[in-house]
């Protein structure tokens, strides 16, 4: 694929189709990795990206309940005032 290299204010760059941005998950950032004759474009990904799911599915298996219980029994909350 060729792409026309456009003047964008004081820069120069290049539009990337909509196509390209699905396939590639490319997101609101792009990492670009300079190589000895060529440059690397790749999505930047979230750190936490695909916790909403992990977390919906835990909750429909069971599996988010609290393993130790909040509070003991001869913990007072009166002594943090």
């Amino acid at each position: 694929m060729k792409l026309q290299v456009i003047k964008i204010g004081n820069s120069k760059g290049i539009i990337l189709s909509k196509m390209l941005l699905e396939r590639y998950k490319f997101g609101g950032k792009i990492e670009i990795v300079m190589k000895p004759n060529h440059l690397e474009l790749r999505p930047v990904k979230s750190v936490r990206q695909g916790w909403d799911e992990r977390f919906k599915e835990m909750h429909e298996k069971g599996d988010d309940r609290m393993l130790i219980d909040d509070l003991s029994e001869d913990e007072e909350l009166e002594e943090w005032k």
